[in-house]
């Protein structure tokens, strides 16, 4: 009697063990580079769509020089990506960017001559983006491509049109806001009359991310 008491309660004891353990397995998996719900919380699905404006009372510029402040500075721009890979952290999560866009209403210039900006449009998507668990992002243009930017201008002589090219963008998580900083990254002027600046900085900060996957767009964190 004795004996098959004490069998049944190990084997009680191993099951919650075994338990105890599935249990945990699961917590770990979901610590994922990119998560929902807070720091290693549920883990962000292959195949959901992230999507990030400006953080409030913020603006996106494209500078003339990577200290100055004359060139276009836009109040409303937001940016679209499918994730494509999501490991266990630490790691590196990758990401399909599929649409930046920027509203001209909202965007101005101070260049000597312009009198305002009609539109700007980033071509040559979609692009690669990495996020690393260390808050590292790289964004890169297909292979053979470059990351392309045309502004349309206003000016006292008429419209003109201005193409600017990067190889490619660095940027870095912002932790604070959960969104992602980009700061005087250099564009150079492929074409356009003499008053498109030669050079352009692109400086902006977007957040927070959000899976607009997922019921209520939570927030998404870097692990």
């Amino acid at each position: 009697m004795r004996t098959t008491r004490t069998r049944t309660l190990l084997a009680l004891a191993g099951a919650a063990t075994a338990l105890a353990l599935a249990g945990a397995t699961p917590a770990g998996a979901a610590d994922s580079v990119l998560t929902t719900g807070g720091a290693g919380g549920d883990a962000v699905a292959v195949g959901d769509v992230l999507n990030a404006s400006l953080a409030g009372g913020t603006a996106a510029t494209l500078y003339s020089s990577a200290t100055g402040t004359s060139g276009v500075s836009c109040g409303s721009s937001g940016f679209t990506a499918t994730v494509t890979d999501n490991p266990a952290a630490p790691g590196t999560a990758t990401e399909s960017l599929t649409g930046q866009t920027f509203d001209a209403s909202s965007c101005s210039s101070n260049v000597l001559g312009v009198t305002g900006v009609t539109g700007i449009t980033v071509e040559h998507l979609p692009y690669a983006t990495t996020v690393t668990s260390d808050g590292a992002v790289t964004v890169t243009p297909p292979a053979g491509s470059t990351i392309q930017t045309t502004v349309k201008l206003r000016t006292l002589l008429g419209s003109i049109t201005c193409v600017y090219q990067a190889p490619s963008l660095n940027g870095t998580v912002d932790e604070d806001l959960n969104g992602i900083k980009f700061s005087q990254q250099h564009f150079t002027k492929v074409s356009g009359s003499s008053l498109c600046f030669a050079n352009g900085y692109f400086t902006a900060t977007y957040a927070p991310v959000t899976d607009t996957s997922q019921p209520g767009s939570p927030t998404v964190h870097v692990n």
